[in-house]
């Protein structure tokens, strides 16, 4: 299965999508994307930083600032260099301000988000691709207002992403996982909390009030092992 990609929101196209030197050389146009240009007109122009950023387009802060880096890039080799700059293409769909659940204007209104946590018996469960369930959490004005639970399934890595995804999860609470996985979850904007471990509810309490503690290096290893133990490959 097709690692799933998300769409970034944008508020609107550019004013003007073609910049043009007065003496241009023959080079070729430098092409800026417009959910690159979005990321420029959010933290440049508005003066957000990178975490509103990435609230407003709906994609993970690590997305955002590869996009804004590209994006300055491109706004570099265009001045210097003295090539046309033409903003079209990219991975964007245009707010609609009122229906788009991750609509930035809807999220300037703490909208509701989705927590999912790998879950078991209660507990956090240890292992992102071995989970047999997820435990849903739907939290509005920072506080849980309904919570669910859905089966996994026997997906692979990508396949659990795109199950989330689908389900429209924002945030990943979970035990641990390996490369692969935390690489398919960045790429369709969900933030990992990794490294939880007891009460499910405990740990997405925690997470709203600020207190819980992202560990990038938690692998989905058993402890009493040498290696990683891979149910999903």
């Amino acid at each position: 299965m097709a690692r799933p990609s998300k769409c970034r929101f944008v508020c609107g196209l550019p004013r003007c999508a073609a910049f043009l030197p007065s003496d241009p050389v023959e080079d070729p146009p430098v092409v800026l994307a417009v959910d690159e240009f979005e990321t420029v007109r959010w933290m440049d122009h508005q003066g957000l930083d990178q975490e509103a950023c990435a609230v407003r387009m709906g994609v993970s802060r690590a997305t955002v600032q590869a996009m804004y880096d590209r994006a300055r890039q491109k706004i570099a080799t265009a001045l210097v260099e003295g090539r046309a700059l033409s903003i079209q293409g990219g991975s964007y769909r245009i707010c609609s301000g009122t229906k788009c659940r991750r609509c930035c204007r809807e999220k300037e209104r703490m909208p509701m988000k989705r927590i999912a946590v790998c879950y078991e018996n209660g507990n956090v469960f240890p292992h992102f691709g071995r989970t047999e369930r997820f435990k849903l959490y739907d939290v509005k004005d920072g506080k849980i207002v309904s919570s669910t639970e859905i089966p996994a399934g026997d997906y692979s890595h990508e396949g659990l992403v795109e199950l989330l995804n689908n389900e429209g999860v924002d945030t990943l609470v979970a035990g641990g996982m390996g490369g692969g996985a935390r690489a398919a979850l960045d790429d369709a904007g969900i933030t990992v909390y990794a490294g939880a471990s007891g009460p499910a509810d405990n740990a997405v309490e925690a997470l709203l009030a600020g207190n819980l503690v992202n560990d990038p290096e938690a692998q989905c290893c058993h402890h009493h092992e040498g290696d990683c133990q891979h149910h999903h490959e």
